[in-house]
């Protein structure tokens, strides 16, 4: 019996045991997020996480950029070969290389989704300015190569334009590598730790870059030639919206955030925001409509139509007449000319007399008539034509 009680007090002790260790464990487990359950571990959380909406609105946002970004560049490259115009075809290079630069916007985008560690706020710091920056250069090479078309309806070289948005691009990238040297490197601190104004104050050369492009897409727009003034038109709203949002994402994040309290929470959700309305933009004012004009394809000759009668050039008629004179009245001088050469003909020329002492017409008078050819009829529309004022009757000797 007592044996019995001891075993039955066993068996309970384990199963508290075990009812507690199962306890621990689910307490040390941290909480899954809503919509993770079989989604990413915990470094990407966000990505998944219902309660965050922020985040999974820049995923789907940045994702469907990603897609739009390389049809189109898969379209561009599909048809430079049917681009015959020099002027056009300068310009498709820097749209490719705009596309890979709007394409390395949304994908940085995806960096703020992810828990910040060491090696993740270098990537954002360095890659920031210089994806901004290889956009913004490209805008202002396209600019440059708006104003020469509209001024002297030629454009530079697409390899001169390429390697101009590259240099460009390149004095961002030493400033990024200069930063990140002297404020981790030597001064050892965090990678994650900065203050808003410094992020800023990196990007100042990349604000330089959009203001040059705007002021020059502005020149450009006064140019003589009007064939370019459309993509003129949607580069200067381009470089307008994005003055705009620079100037709401800085204003949020160095000022906003702290007036609001929000500062170290909202300003991932701030930065990967613009990265993602900055690649749209871009996409949408001014790589689409670039890219439509310079495939467009050009307009064709129309060919004169010899059997429509309202074409009256001077190449379908026998003689070229006074254009002043309108055609109404024209018509009645041929004919007032044509029936003055009939009469004098009749009378000048010999005739023969029948029995009830008229006239017949002899020869000259009926050579004297005007027959007009079978191209002649065609060339008028298929009506009988009058007379040219030079027609004097046709010599049969």
């Amino acid at each position: 019996m007592l044996s019995s009680i001891k075993m039955c007090s066993v068996h309970v002790l384990v199963l508290l045991l075990a009812g507690l260790d199962v306890c621990c464990s689910e307490q040390e487990r941290p909480a899954v997020p809503l919509g993770c359950a079989l989604g990413p571990p915990p470094p990407y959380t966000l990505l998944c996480d219902l309660d965050a909406v922020w985040g999974v609105a820049v995923e789907v946002l940045a994702a469907a950029g990603v897609l739009s970004a390389l049809l189109l560049l898969m379209v561009l490259l599909c048809r430079l070969h049917s681009v015959s115009e020099a002027p056009k075809r300068s310009g498709i290079g820097l749209i490719m290389l705009m596309l890979t630069g709007v394409i390395g916007l949304f994908g940085l985008s995806f960096a703020y989704l992810i828990e910040f560690s060491e090696s993740i706020c270098i990537i954002r710091r360095a890659l920031w300015g210089l994806l901004f920056s290889l956009c913004f250069a490209c805008m202002l090479a396209q600019s440059l190569r708006l104003r020469r078309l509209a001024n002297e309806s030629r454009s530079p070289g697409g390899c001169a334009l390429i390697g101009l948005a590259l240099g460009l691009t390149a004095v961002q990238g030493i400033i990024a590598a200069e930063w990140l040297l002297l404020t981790v490197l030597r001064e050892g601190h965090p990678a994650c730790q900065f203050q808003p104004l410094d992020f800023t104050l990196a990007c100042v050369y990349v604000l330089a870059l959009l203001l040059a492009a705007l002021v020059t897409a502005a020149l450009a727009l006064c140019g003589k030639t009007r064939q370019w003034h459309c993509s003129v038109v949607w580069l200067l709203v381009s470089c307008v919206l994005s003055v705009l949002l620079w100037v709401a994402w800085i204003g949020f994040y160095v000022y906003g955030n702290g007036m609001l309290d929000k500062s170290p929470d909202w300003d991932d959700p701030a930065l990967a925001v613009a990265l993602v309305a900055q690649g749209w933009l871009v996409l949408l004012c001014h790589a689409a409509p670039e890219a439509h004009a310079c495939l467009r394809a050009p307009p064709q000759p129309s060919a004169p139509d010899y059997f429509d009668t309202s074409q009256n050039s001077s190449r379908m008629r026998e003689a070229s007449l006074d254009e002043d004179i309108p055609m109404s009245h024209r018509q009645f001088v041929d004919n007032q000319r044509y029936a003055f050469d009939e009469n004098a003909a009749g009378l000048g020329g010999g005739g023969h007399h029948n029995g009830s002492g008229g006239t017949r017409p002899s020869a000259p008078f009926r050579s004297n008539v005007y027959q007009p050819t079978e191209m002649t009829m065609i060339l008028n529309g298929g009506a009988v034509p009058s007379a040219p004022p030079t027609y004097t009757g046709r010599q049969l000797w």
